[in-house]
């Protein structure tokens, strides 16, 4: 195993670590201010990715594509908090549950209705289709260190704008005391809709970014909802930095975890073998790391508009 191959993937994870922060960060900003359980977050992550296909197919543009993904995303995030999420803010958790799985199923018959059964591609746009030199002469993609970047900026973004501006203030506000800031003549209908169309936007962000990287098809949001639980789970419910670090740190466990375990039973048993059980366990570790953290601190690594 050489130092190159190693870099290359610790890269790896932190490219699928900061496009996991994209989908969780959203799902703890609405849970966190609305209490809601949204299984629905993984079919906007969809929305975001044939949006953003359709339209750099019929435009030439990737950068086109791009914001058409923020658009279709948010929007369909805000027509869903009005038309559904709206009543379901006073019950309980499974009825949450209930409703937004149906959404699920709706997104996805609805995607196959209008797009077919058939996945679309994404091309990489020229500007970001080079690669660069690590050390020892192998190339990364210089696509994957922009996914890298923009990670890093959303994360930046979502920084000051949580913690520096009005919006941010209602926000922490609404997550801690919805009445009191309704009694203060907030809109609080309004803000959950931003709030929803917000985190929809970041969801379809990394659905576009990623349709570059593998198909854009039908039920491709799911997997990646399942890891954004985790994440959330490992973070803190409600810490957009706990949501980061989370989404690194599973990042590089499962890259990490199924580029070494396969290398290390290697060592001791025939490559077949060693290639089944480091799968398998790699596949696990998340989950073992999850537990091990929810052992000492049940809360999570972060509280709660941290």
């Amino acid at each position: 195993m050489s130092l190159t191959l190693l870099i290359e993937q610790i890269l790896n994870g932190l490219q699928f670590g900061v496009m996991l922060f994209l989908m969780a960060a959203g799902l703890t900003l609405i849970f966190g201010v609305m209490g809601l359980i949204n299984l629905a977050h993984g079919s906007l992550f969809m929305v975001g990715a044939f949006a953003c296909a359709t339209v750099a197919a019929a435009t030439g543009s990737f950068w086109l594509g791009l914001v058409a993904s923020l658009a279709a995303a948010a929007a369909a995030g805000a027509l869903v908090e009005i038309l559904v999420i709206r009543r379901l803010y006073e019950r309980d958790h499974l009825d949450q549950v209930l409703a937004t799985f149906a959404l699920i199923l709706i997104f996805s018959e609805g995607t196959r209705w209008v797009f077919g059964s058939f996945p679309l591609y994404l091309d990489i746009p020229q500007l970001l289709s080079g690669a660069v030199h690590l050390p020892g002469g192998a190339q990364y993609p210089i696509y994957r260190l922009a996914v890298i970047g923009v990670g890093i900026a959303v994360a930046i973004g979502l920084y000051l704008l949580i913690g520096k501006t009005r919006l941010g203030m209602r926000i922490r506000a609404g997550e801690s005391d919805r009445e009191m800031i309704g009694a203060l003549g907030i809109d609080i209908g309004t803000l959950y809709t931003l709030v929803f169309a917000l985190g929809a936007a970041l969801a379809g962000l990394a659905g576009a970014m990623v349709g570059a990287l593998q198909s854009v098809q039908v039920g491709m949001g799911e997997p990646v909802l399942i890891l954004a639980f985790v994440v959330i789970v490992i973070g803190g419910i409600g810490s957009i930095k706990g949501a980061l670090i989370g989404s690194i740190l599973v990042g590089l466990t499962e890259t990490l975890g199924r580029f070494l375990l396969p290398y290390f039973f290697g060592l001791f048993m025939p490559n077949s073998e060693a290639a089944t059980i480091g799968a398998a366990l790699a596949s696990m570790l998340i989950y073992i790391v999850m537990a091990l953290i929810l052992a000492f601190r049940p809360q999570g690594l972060f509280a709660a508009n941290a």
